[in-house]
């Protein structure tokens, strides 16, 4: 029997070994895809006790303990953060075959210097253990990005966003890591909304943009890509049901976005019509600034309506999508191949059963202008466990090329979240370990150091033209 989650913990031949250790476990991260707070980590916010950062904002936690009967006052209600602390050992000593049992186990580990199991027996010790390590000045939010050797770091940020704390940390010579914004221009897009014509008012006055057409409305969206752009910003990210394509004419576009701006509500059909000129629209000026763009899409948000009015989105209550259209993914992105317009792309779908169909997908759109140009992301949310890293990372190896990989991301609004690239350096070792061994791969060191430092680091460093403070 192997000891539990010891320093081989999920390498299973001599090669894993080596590749883990003597290459994986030295690369930096580069986190080009989270949900952290630039103003806490400019605060260099200091957490009273382990709950608050371990157990605050985590919807996967809260979900766990939701399915094992816990009551909300111990998750997301009144209850004392050690007896919320409390219940989560209750419920993590069980979660047997989640990946949460070894995320939050190398957490402890390599933030907490603690190599045991967390039982409700001795919760009360690791409870005390944990806080006592919080104190330590080392245990700051900027001491956590120090000791997990974060690189890079890539915020998730709307385009009203001032990008105020960005400056602030890049004109910081005391923070060595390199944080950026990200564009994510969601609520520009989604015109059902029924905040939409507030949020396009905000939208007006920070572009100084009139907004009363959708070519203004471009405009605008060009005046603040433009500001991200001299911030640094070389990434965009969209939440999407799915990529859609529902072409239209410029006509039959303005004619939709004036119903909506006078109050009416757009049909499923017209909303289709004027996001896929919306993304057309930005997927070309991504081209043109040079800027990647990541489409997250295949998950039906917010399921459990009492609980969305009550705790609002990102709690818990989504779901994966069992629609992705494969078709109108390739026909989206050959509407701008056809311009030569298509940005560098990763595309990441919370189905599973898309791997293949986003593997074939990518093989029909690359070029020279990138090393694997259009990627498939790594394996997202739901998908982002053991079995869910094998088969996005064996589809993608065997439908394409697995060597020019971007690799992992933390899509985390937990500053303790670094480990999960551990854990995918660990099973990306694994898996590759099992093929040289079973004579599928030769044992080359050198080309099999070259595909791991690749996808663990390099690739990333490489693909997404990031500016660095150094």
């Amino acid at each position: 029997m192997k000891a539990f989650m010891d320093k081989d913990f999920l390498l299973n031949t001599p090669t894993a070994v080596k590749l883990y250790h003597d290459v994986a476990a030295k690369c930096p991260i580069m986190d080009y895809h989270c949900h952290i707070s630039p103003k806490e980590i400019y605060e260099d916010l200091r957490y009273d006790n382990i709950t608050q950062i371990w157990l605050g904002g985590d919807h996967y936690k809260w979900r766990l303990m939701r399915s094992a009967g816990v009551p909300e006052k111990f998750i997301t209600g009144d209850a004392t953060d050690h007896d919320k602390f409390i219940k989560w050992a209750e419920v993590l000593s069980k979660a047997v075959g989640n990946p949460l049992y070894h995320w939050s186990h190398l957490e402890l580990q390599r933030f907490f210097d603690y190599h045991g199991t967390l039982t409700p027996k001795n919760a009360e010790e690791v409870w005390h253990l944990c806080n006592e390590k919080l104190r330590q000045a080392d245990h700051s939010v900027r001491g956590l990005i120090a000791m997990s050797n974060v690189e890079l770091i890539c915020t998730t940020d709307d385009p009203i966003d001032t990008l105020e704390w960005h400056q602030k940390l890049m004109a910081d010579d005391t923070m060595k890591t390199t944080v950026l914004p990200a564009w994510r221009p969601d609520k520009a897009m989604n015109i059902e909304k029924p905040e939409y014509l507030d949020y396009l008012d905000k939208l007006s006055q920070c572009s100084q943009t009139k907004i009363t057409s959708f070519a203004s409305l471009k405009a605008a969206l060009a005046v603040r890509m433009n500001y991200f752009a001299a911030n640094h910003c070389s990434l965009s990210d969209h939440a999407l049901n799915y990529v859609m394509y529902a072409p239209a004419t410029d006509e039959e576009v303005e004619a939709i976005f004036a119903k909506r701006l006078s109050g009416g509500n757009v049909s499923e059909a017209e909303q289709a019509v004027f996001k896929t000129a919306f993304m057309l629209f930005v997927g070309e000026k991504y081209h043109q600034m040079n800027w990647v763009m990541q489409l997250h899409y295949g998950c039906r948000r917010n399921n459990n309506q009492p609980m969305f009015e009550k705790l609002g989105p990102d709690t818990g209550f989504d779901c994966i999508s069992n629609y992705a259209p494969a078709d109108q993914t390739a026909a989206f992105l050959n509407a701008l191949q056809s311009r030569s317009v298509l940005p560098q792309t990763v595309l990441y779908s919370l189905n599973p059963n898309d791997n293949e169909a986003i593997d074939t997908i990518i093989g029909c759109f690359q070029s020279d202008e990138a090393v694997s140009k259009v990627q498939h992301g790594s394996a997202w949310w739901f998908n982002d466990h053991f079995q869910g890293m094998i088969d996005q990372m064996t589809s993608l190896a065997n439908c394409g090329y697995l060597a020019g990989f971007v690799g992992m991301l933390t899509d985390s609004r937990s500053f303790l979240s670094y480990p999960r690239h551990e854990y995918f350096r660990r099973i990306l070792c694994r898996m590759l370990g099992e093929w040289v061994e079973e004579g599928m791969f030769p044992n080359d060191e050198d080309a099999l150091n070259e595909i791991v430092r690749g996808i663990s680091y390099a690739n990333a460093k490489r693909y997404f033209h990031f500016f660095s403070k150094s």
